[in-house]
């Protein structure tokens, strides 16, 4: 190996022994587990750290998350042995967040993280963690304010590994699920102060899952409008642009979109870019 790849791969190493030796201090540990990448490397640490019995997974179930990744997560503790808890949280009844405010992430992860901290409680855990890594302090996280004010542990940020590192870490270590696209929940398609419903959190999900279907694995189904108006603005990676233009993709996507309740289909041009319902936020 060369002396560069050498010292970045003990650099790694060391972050993930750090992370390990945090875990070990916390004796008996809950994790928010939503089973995508960095959740199921800090669920995977904290078992190996801990011993699979002094580990929980908490999974939120609500309308901003897809029912996929509920199977993902489900599949994932099963497969590990790790015991796991479905933990409902109506958020679109939470004060605000239907009306999707800038804050709307904040109202809804102090929402979803008291619950999973009460019922971690009722199981004899006092200590809740949760997946955000280094990466996620560049962009606009109101919701990590709710994390710090709760009190809620972040062990990955603590041992300063960065999306990459954890991805490059879950392939050493045999995790199926190094290299899933990233996601962010479904109300991050919204643009603020549009209005979030069950049915159109329902109509992104269904958008989204057919081009999974058709074989894309990055993508975003962002929303614009309001029904029967309503605009789907499909992101993708660039490479991927020209597949979704070839005619009979193309027209079954737009057919199907339009079922679904859509009144336009659109393709960015600029493709993919995770946050982008964030730009012109003041991130400070």
């Amino acid at each position: 190996m060369e002396a560069g790849l050498q010292e970045t791969f003990d650099a790694m190493q060391g972050k993930q022994e750090r992370l390990k030796e945090n875990l070990r201090a916390y004796g008996r540990l809950a994790v928010a587990f939503s089973g995508g990448v960095d959740s199921a490397f800090l669920l995977w640490a904290a078992a190996d750290a801990l011993g699979r019995d002094q580990v929980l997974a908490l999974t939120a179930v609500s309308d901003f998350f897809p029912y996929r990744e509920r199977e993902r997560a489900r599949a994932v503790c099963a497969q590990n042995g790790i015991r796991q808890i479905e933990v409902p949280v109506q958020v679109l009844e939470v004060e605000g967040v239907a009306d999707n405010p800038v804050n709307r992430c904040y109202l809804c992860k102090r929402a979803l993280f008291t619950r999973l901290i009460e019922t971690a409680g009722e199981n004899g855990i006092q200590t809740l963690a949760e997946a955000s890594n280094l990466d996620d302090e560049g962009d606009y996280r109101p919701g990590l304010v709710a994390v710090r004010e709760l009190g809620v542990k972040s062990p990955l940020r603590e041992a300063m590994l960065s999306k990459e590192e954890i991805r490059s870490l879950s392939r050493k270590a045999g995790l199926t699920t190094w290299d899933l696209p990233s996601f962010a929940c479904l109300a991050s398609r919204f643009a603020y102060g549009e209005k979030i419903t069950v049915e159109k959190l329902a109509m992104v999900e269904r958008a989204e899952q057919l081009l999974f279907d058709q074989g894309f694995r990055q993508l975003r189904v962002r929303v614009h409008g309001e029904l029967p108006g309503l605009v789907a603005r499909i992101e993708l990676p660039a490479e991927d642009l020209g597949r979704l233009l070839e005619p009979k993709l193309r027209d079954l996507v737009c057919r199907r979109l339009n079922e679904l309740g859509f009144a336009y289909v659109s393709l960015d041009l600029a493709g993919f870019r995770s946050g982008n319902m964030n730009k012109g936020i003041d991130k400070a």
